[in-house]
């Protein structure tokens, strides 16, 4: 009959407090603990698990990712601790949040007051950076969450799918191609097009499908957000090509979008930390996101 395991509540919250905090010194804080206390609690729960939990690393202790997978498991419980223990009142959350200026700008903008104005008890804290920083402020844990458009990959950072979308070329209403129903790399001949700058990875991309197909459109200018790319068509520019999302969501009325034959995908993401637990709040806004991000032609859920 196999030998039933049991379980150390002590050693548990030793290990959420330390992957938290990142040293046992605040961690020994946080519980009240001396540091002896919570390296023991560390050291047995590894020994009763035979799983190495953490490792040290330049002074510090980084989880593994078996203490990262053990962690995830463990969310419940302290969830349900909290129900327990918690003042009737509940506490005001904050969730410290940033975007590049495609998302940040209106879309985010709306869904954070409709967010907010269900969860009062929550706060957000909004901060708008390039995608390169989003990252690297999720890295040095000075925000909770980050949406973004760039697969940027790193070591400590979890990208989670949230929509998936392919290439649109966007124009004014009175664009000669605005009334076919595709565009075709070769209809760019000699097209005025808005460009992404070249520090974009996209706008490679877009380069190799026209060079592909002999077409060469003449760049009347050039933008480092899609943002203002769609806004430079609107003025008549040219047009632009560019992922739909989310910008379709509240330009629709003011420049055409027709899809671009090509094999551009785009994907956005939840940026958030591997090796420490998603908050709560963090959590309650992607779910709310995820529920009530409007339909449109040209993206659907990851």
């Amino acid at each position: 009959m196999p030998t039933k395991s049991w379980h150390s509540l002590p050693e548990y919250q030793a290990l959420r407090a330390l992957m938290e905090s990142g040293t046992t010194s605040k961690a020994a804080v946080r519980l009240g603990l001396s540091q002896s206390a919570v390296s023991r609690s560390i050291a047995s729960l590894e020994a009763r698990t035979g799983r190495i939990l953490f490792e040290r690393e330049g002074g510090r202790l980084r989880p593994t990712s078996e203490a990262v997978q053990m962690n995830r498991r463990l969310d419940p419980l302290f969830e349900a601790l909290d129900r327990i223990d918690g003042h009737p009142e509940m506490a005001r959350e904050t969730l410290r949040l940033i975007a590049p200026p495609t998302y940040a700008h209106r879309f985010l903008v709306h869904h954070i007051a409709t967010f907010l104005k269900t969860n009062p008890h929550f706060y957000v804290s909004l901060d708008v950076a390039p995608s390169e920083d989003v990252i690297r402020g999720i890295l040095d844990r000075r925000f909770d969450l980050g949406v973004s458009g760039v697969e940027l990959s790193r070591n400590g950072v979890k990208l989670t799918p949230y929509r998936s979308a392919s290439a649109v070329c966007a124009m004014p209403h009175d664009h000669p191609l605005a009334d076919r129903p595709i565009i075709h790399p070769a209809d760019l001949h000699e097209q005025s097009v808005v460009a992404l700058t070249h520090r974009h990875a996209r706008r490679a991309q877009l380069d190799k499908v026209l060079q592909a197909h002999r077409s060469t459109p003449r760049i009347v200018a050039e933008a480092s957000t899609s943002f203002a790319a769609v806004d430079l068509a609107k003025e008549g520019l040219g047009l632009t090509i560019v992922n739909p999302f989310p910008i379709v969501q509240y330009r629709s009325d003011d420049v055409v979008f027709r899809p671009f034959a090509s094999q551009i995908e785009y994907r956005s993401y939840f940026v958030s930390s591997d090796d420490r637990p998603t908050s709560s709040v963090a959590r309650a806004f992607m779910r709310h996101l995820r529920l009530h991000t409007a339909k449109d032609p040209f993206s659907k859920k990851a």
